[in-house]
Formats: C-alpha cells, sequence, structure tokens
C-alpha cells in the first residue's frame, strides 16, 4: 500500500515506519493520522514483522499537531476529529502486537512527544528534545500524554513538565525515565537496529504475551496480574518456542525461535 506521508522499509523481521513530512518536522496532519493508523494496522498482520521501529525524516521525530491546519479552523468539531483520529491511533499503536521502538532524533514534542510515548521502548539521539508544549498554545496535552506520562516518570514530574510546557534534552530525558537510553546521533541508526534484531530473534509469540501482561498490569491489581501470568504461562509452557528453549538449554546452544 503506498502513502503519501509515510516510509515503510524492512530488514529481516524488523519494520521502520518513517513518518516523511521533514518539510513541517513531520507535524502530524489528518492525512498523516489515518495513514499511520492504516500502516500500523498492515504491519501487525504482516506475519515477517516481530519489531517496528517508528522514526521521523529530516532529523527530527515529530513537531506534535499540524498549527497551520489548526489556525485554518477554531470550530470544536474540527479539533474533536483531530483529537478523535489521533485517539484511535494511540490504542492502536499501544497495543500493537509486537515490540515497538520509538528511534528519536530532533524534536518530539507535544503530539509527537505523546506517540514517542506510545513506544514500547525509546532510543534518542543526543540532540533530541521532548517536550509537552500544549500549554504554550492554549491547549491541553492529548494523544495520551495525561495517561502515558505519569507512568513513566511520575505524577509531580509530569505536571512539572505540562504545566511548564518545557523542553528537555535528551540526557534529562533518560535520567528521569522517560528513554531507554541515549546514543550519538550518527549511531542512532545503527543502535536502534542492533536492539531490534536483538528481540527480533526471541519468541515472538511469547513476547506478544509478555507485552500485552504488562500493558494490563498498569491498569489491574496484584491478583488479576497474576491471574494473567497464570493463564499466558499455561499457554506459553505448550508452545514451541518454550520446546526450543528447553532443548537449546539442554545442548548448551542459542535457541533459534
Amino acid at each position: 500500500m503506498g502513502y503519501q506521508t509515510l516510509l515503510i522499509e524492512k530488514t529481516g523481521h524488523v519494520a521502520t515506519l518513517t513518518l516523511n513530512r521533514p518539510e513541517a518536522r513531520n507535524a502530524l496532519d489528518m492525512t498523516m493520522r489515518r495513514e499511520l493508523l492504516g500502516a500500523v494496522d498492515e504491519l501487525e498482520v504482516d506475519p515477517t514483522v516481530r519489531v517496528l521501529i517508528i522514526t521521523g525524516a529530516g532529523g527530527h521525530f515529530c513537531a506534535g499537531g499540524d498549527v497551520k491546519t489548526m489556525g485554518q479552523s477554531a470550530r470544536a468539531e474540527d479539533g474533536r476529529a483531530r483529537v478523535v483520529a489521533l485517539n484511535t491511533l494511540v490504542l492502536r499503536l499501544v497495543d500493537f502486537k509486537h515490540p515497538v521502538i520509538g528511534m528519536i532524533d530532533g524534536f518530539a514534542v507535544g503530539a509527537g512527544m505523546n506517540l514517542a510515548l506510545c513506544c514500547d521502548l525509546i532510543v534518542a539521539s543526543d540532540r533530541a528534545r521532548f517536550g509537552e508544549v500544549f500549554a504554550k498554545i492554549g491547549l491541553v496535552p492529548d494523544g495520551g500524554g495525561s495517561w502515558l506520562l505519569p507512568r513513566l516518570v511520575g505524577m509531580p514530574r509530569a505536571k512539572e513538565l505540562i504545566f511548564t510546557a518545557d523542553i528537555i534534552d535528551a540526557v534529562e530525558a533518560e535520567r528521569i525515565g522517560l528513554v531507554n537510553r541515549v546514543v550519538p546521533a550518527a549511531e542512532l541508526a545503527a543502535a536502534t537496529m542492533t536492539l531490534a534484531e536483538r528481540i527480533a530473534q526471541g519468541p515472538a509469540s511469547v513476547l506478544a504475551m509478555a507485552k500485552h501482561m504488562v500493558n494490563r498490569a498498569a491498569t489491574s491489581d496484584l491478583a488479576r496480574a497474576l491471574d494473567l501470568e497464570a493463564f499466558s504461562q499455561a499457554i506459553a509452557i505448550t508452545g514451541a518456542a518454550h520446546a526450543e528453549g528447553l532443548k537449546a538449554f539442554f545442548e548448551k546452544r542459542k535457541p533459534k525461535f
């Protein structure tokens, strides 16, 4: 399927989805929002994909919503349509079957920051910048920021970032737990692909269950989490991945999943 605002590349079991509006710092217009949803749906059912990388073209990840198109209409229904499209994407991306890695260079601000937070892991370049900048233009966070951010950095830190609309650098983002690792910009693509390929070598079906379990645990109590663990482990223990893992262990070799 062809896209106007996106690029898709596959290397082995890793798919890379690139936001491709560099002239607008990959701002999320309605076309990109719709195409992202279609691309996520397409890649999730692709049997060759085990890990998804999301990144941006032109030295930036995403500058958030397209402010130019926002200015064309101040009607509440238009604003709601933009948010609903983004909300649908957030839900699909967070629940994407396989691990998702955000490869972040340059600005990831506003809805762009929250799009990054939808990823399971974030690898950032040393020139990456993050910010919940909504208050600067008189808006509240959207794209799941009010839910995702506190779970990563804690309530007080999340409120500070939202209330001040400050933009923080990659080092600070790593310090507060917003990103997994920071690497030199020249090494970003290689470091992210190395991590993605390492994960892609793992047992895809098991990692998919593990991701589902961790996501559900964020909104459940311990008893429910334990029940889901028991249910999932009962499936995993009878699976081919477990059999191969045990065989490799006893044969003292690396498993082939």
